[in-house]
């Protein structure tokens, strides 16, 4: 009698448990669609979205073995959640990549520098060297850098743009900064656009506070007959401290101080969830006025079917879903899931190939994609 209970109590324990894992999938995968301002904590399950998914894979073959009739739970939760998961993870062995440039193709790199080595540039020489160099074994056309350090009128100065301009073999560069917030008294602290072609209507676009991740910039430039827009974005960074990554990386609530850094952690998450919402309807104002085919590269610090990720994307084609493969991690602390630089394009692009760089540089790793326009 006793173990019959246990046997029922525990298959119903485990029904529940695969629904709710279930419906916090589909909400974590549809979370592009709930706005933050009112419901902030569903972005909490974009985070956990692919561990959610490995978790019915496992409600559905214990199912399987057991009870065949109650894997239909996971089967349904991913067929309802097909669509949005093709921005999760995409299921291709591998994204071959042709260093090789095509002369009718636009080569686009986004990249999120981390200060382009500055802190190291004495101890490390060497790591500014390699970046320089992995940009020029690639010779994007368009680079579009975050968490760029560098100075555009001291030419003493450790990172002087026109030295990068000249190294990269660029035509022009558009550098959008705060003087607020400069790194030192040589160098400013914000996000640039490198061009082999002339840049023409250079445009910064700052909102109170006016503060880093406030701003973004685009540029126009020309290539043969045709015009186009390119943004470089970089939203709300979450700003944790080593504390912060410290319980990230051995999370447990066993004492008063565990509390604290768990509620300092949720705290963050919240404030960069709302400021991202702002950030990007504000860039997607921008992006609707644009009169030509635009393209986005940036730091979204937010993860696929995220608000931020949908509001910035939504009408426009994604070059990692397009042609990227598995998980497509760019930020490689914290969750091996963290796929949160994106280059998205107007869908009269064809996206030819895609890659992510595999190099640790910097806390990002380079993403790159060749466009193709298609004429009307």
């Amino acid at each position: 009698m006793a173990a019959s209970f246990f046997r029922r109590f525990t298959k119903q324990l485990l029904i529940i448990g695969n629904i709710a894992v279930a419906v916090v999938f589909l909400l974590g995968c549809y979370a592009g669609y709930f706005n933050p301002k009112h419901y902030w904590f569903i972005g909490l399950f974009t985070l956990a979205s692919f561990y959610l998914l490995l978790a019915l894979t496992g409600f559905l073959l214990f199912w399987l073995f057991t009870r065949p009739r109650f894997s239909v739970i996971s089967i349904m939760a991913v067929l309802f959640a097909w669509t949005p998961m093709k921005h999760l993870f995409k299921f291709r062995l591998s994204s071959e990549f042709n260093v090789s440039k095509k002369k009718e193709g636009l080569r686009v790199m986004s990249w999120n520098v981390e200060h382009f080595d500055i802190l190291e540039h004495k101890t490390h020489p060497e790591v500014k060297k390699q970046m320089i160099a992995l940009v020029n074994e690639y010779k994007p056309d368009i680079a579009c850098f975050q968490e760029m350090v560098g100075s555009d009128s001291v030419p003493s100065a450790i990172n002087y743009i026109p030295d990068f301009l000249r190294k990269l073999g660029m035509a022009d560069y558009f550098y959008s900064y705060n003087w607020k917030i400069d790194f030192d008294n040589d160098h400013h602290f914000g996000i640039i656009i490198f061009s082999r072609y002339p840049l023409i209507n250079k445009q910064t676009v700052s909102y109170p506070p006016h503060d880093y991740n406030s701003i973004f910039q685009y540029a126009d430039f020309v290539k043969g007959s045709d015009t186009f827009r390119v943004f470089n974005i970089h939203l709300q960074s979450l700003k944790f401290s080593e504390k912060n990554l410290s319980y990230l990386d051995d999370p447990s609530i066993n004492d008063q101080e565990d509390i604290k850094s768990s509620r300092s952690v949720i705290s963050k998450l919240k404030r960069g969830f709302l400021k991202r919402q702002v950030q990007s309807e504000r860039i997607r104002e921008a992006i609707d006025k644009s009169p030509y085919p635009v393209i986005v590269c940036g730091d979204f610090n937010d993860v696929p079917n995220s608000y931020a990720y949908h509001s910035i994307g939504n009408g426009l084609t994604n070059a990692f879903a397009e042609r990227g493969a598995g998980i497509g991690r760019t930020f490689f602390s914290i969750s091996p899931t963290l796929r949160i630089d994106n280059i998205f394009t107007d869908k009269r692009f064809d996206v030819e190939q895609f890659t992510r760089i595999h190099k640790k540089l910097s806390d990002h790793f380079p993403i790159i994609a060749d466009l193709y326009f298609k004429k009307q």
